[in-house]
C-alpha cells in the first residue's frame, strides 16, 4: 500500500469535528421559555397592575371641582291659582230654569247666578206650613182647655174654703160652749169631725190646684216647643227653597260654570266656582319621595321676566295621588306683574339652607359609580385614574363633596358606561 495514502487517512481521522451552536432543539427550548415569561408578565400586568384604556378627549366631559355656595333643592312645577276659590255646589237638586249671568262674569256678593225648580221641595214646604198651622191651632185648644180646667179647680177651691171656714166657725163656737157646759160632748164631736174633714179637703184641693198649675205650665211649655220646632222646620224648608236661586257668596269672578237651562242637577253636584282675584297662590306637585321633608315655611324661587321671585309653602296636602302630593305656596312680597291664572311656573324648592361646600358638577358618571369613585385627571392632563370619593347632598347642578376631591381637581363627569373595570384612562386627542 502506498505510504502517502495511509498517512492522509490518519490525518483525516485525527481532525476534530466541530459541533453546531443553534440546534433546532435548543431554539425550541428558548422559544418556550420566552413564551412562558411573556405569559407570566402579561398575567401580572392584568391582575396586579393597572388596566388602561385609550379614550378620545373629544368624547368625554371634563369638569373642575370648585368651592362655593351649596343649597339642596329640587325643581318642581307649579300652577298659578287665585288666592281663594269658593266652589258652587247645588245645595238642593233641581231643574235649571233660568241663568242670570254667563261664565267669566265679575260677580258681587249676593248677586243671583241661576234658578232651579224643585216640585217636591215646594210640596214639602206647603205640608210643613200646614203642620205649623195645625200645631198652633192645637196649642190654642190645649190652652183653652187648661184655662177651663183651672177655672173649675178654682171654683172647687172656693167651695171647699167656704165649707172649711163654716166648719171652723162652728168648731170654735162649740168648743167654747162645751167649756161652758152649754152643749154636750156628742154635739162637739160632730163639729170637730166636720172641721177636720174640711181641713183635709182644703189641703187636698190646694194640692190638686198646685198640680193643675204645674201640669198646665208643662203643657204650655211642650206646646211652645212643638210650635217652635215646626216653625224652625218651616224656616229650614223655606231656606232650601230660597237656595234654589244660586247666588254669589263673595265678590269675584265666576268661572267653570257648568249649567244649561233644562239641565237637571243633583244635590251636591258642582255648578261652578268664584275666584277671588285680589291675589294669587301657586299649587305645586311634588314627588312622594320627598313627603317626609316637606313642611310649611319651606321656601322656593322662580324667574319671571328676568326677575327672581320668592315663594313660601303655606299648606301641605299629604294625600298622595299617582306618586305625587301637592302644596300651596304664597308669594313673599309683590306678585309678578302680568302673571295669569293657570300659568305654569318652574320653581326651585329649597330643602336646606345655603352653606359653603366643595362642589362637583353633576354628570352621567354617577349612574355607574353611585358616587363612590370617579376618574380624576393627572397633573399633566394625559391620564385619569380611579379615585375613591364620598358625596353628600345634591341638587340639579352639583354634588356636595365630603371626601376624596378638593377645589381645582379636574375629573371626568361624563358616562362611564364603556369603561368596564378600567383603573386608568389614557387621554388622547385625535
Amino acid at each position: 500500500m502506498d505510504t502517502r495514502l495511509i498517512t492522509k487517512n490518519l490525518n483525516t481521522v485525527d481532525k476534530a469535528i466541530e459541533k453546531k451552536r443553534w440546534t433546532p432543539k435548543k431554539m425550541m427550548t428558548i422559544v418556550i421559555v420566552t413564551a412562558v415569561v411573556v405569559l407570566i408578565a402579561a398575567s401580572y400586568y392584568l391582575t396586579s397592575g393597572k388596566s388602561k384604556l385609550n379614550v378620545d378627549l373629544e368624547r368625554i366631559t371634563i369638569s373642575e371641582v370648585s368651592n362655593g355656595t351649596f343649597q339642596e333643592f329640587i325643581p318642581v312645577n307649579g300652577i298659578v291659582l287665585p288666592i281663594k276659590t269658593i266652589y258652587l255646589d247645588a245645595t238642593e237638586g233641581g231643574r235649571i230654569e233660568e241663568k242670570f249671568v254667563e261664565d267669566g262674569t265679575m260677580m258681587k256678593k249676593g248677586q243671583p247666578i241661576l234658578r232651579l225648580s224643585n216640585t217636591d221641595l215646594l210640596l214639602t214646604m206647603m205640608s210643613q206650613q200646614n203642620t205649623v198651622y195645625n200645631t198652633l191651632t192645637q196649642m190654642q185648644i190645649n190652652n183653652n182647655a187648661a184655662q177651663q180646667n183651672t177655672v173649675s179647680k178654682l171654683n172647687q177651691m172656693a167651695d171647699v174654703m167656704s165649707q172649711f171656714k163654716e166648719a171652723e166657725r162652728i168648731y170654735n163656737l162649740d168648743k167654747h160652749l162645751l167649756e161652758g157646759e152649754v152643749i154636750g160632748l156628742q154635739e162637739f164631736k160632730k163639729a170637730e169631725n166636720d172641721y177636720n174633714y174640711y181641713l183635709e179637703k182644703k189641703k187636698l184641693t190646694q194640692q190638686i190646684l198646685l198640680q193643675d198649675s204645674i201640669s198646665r205650665a208643662q203643657q204650655l211649655e211642650q206646646d211652645k216647643r212643638s210650635y217652635k220646632g215646626s216653625q224652625e222646620a218651616l224656616i229650614m224648608i223655606k231656606q232650601k227653597v230660597n237656595d234654589l236661586i244660586v247666588k254669589s257668596p263673595i265678590d269675584g269672578q265666576l268661572t267653570s260654570l257648568d249649567a244649561e237651562i233644562g239641565q237637571n242637577k243633583k244635590q251636591g253636584e258642582r255648578l261652578g266656582q268664584i275666584d277671588v282675584l285680589s291675589g294669587f297662590k301657586v299649587r305645586v306637585d311634588i314627588d312622594e319621595h320627598y313627603i317626609s321633608r316637606i313642611y310649611t315655611g319651606l321656601k322656593g324661587n322662580f324667574t319671571f321676566a328676568d326677575k327672581v321671585y320668592r315663594l313660601t309653602i303655606s299648606k301641605v296636602f299629604t294625600q298622595v295621588t299617582n306618586g305625587t302630593f301637592q302644596v300651596d305656596m304664597q308669594f313673599e312680597a309683590t306678585e309678578p306683574k302680568g302673571i295669569r291664572r293657570g300659568q305654569t311656573l318652574q320653581i326651585r324648592l329649597a330643602l336646606s339652607d345655603e352653606k359653603q361646600a366643595v362642589l362637583l358638577p353633576r354628570g352621567g358618571f354617577f349612574q355607574q359609580t353611585g358616587g363612590n369613585w370617579i376618574f380624576k385627571m393627572s397633573s399633566d392632563g394625559k391620564t385619569a385614574y380611579k379615585t375613591d370619593i364620598q358625596l353628600g347632598n345634591q341638587n340639579p347642578d352639583f354634588y356636595e363633596v365630603l371626601r376624596g376631591l378638593k377645589p381645582g381637581d379636574k375629573v371626568i363627569t361624563s358616562s362611564y358606561e364603556n369603561y368596564g373595570t378600567m383603573q386608568e384612562l389614557v387621554l388622547n386627542r385625535q
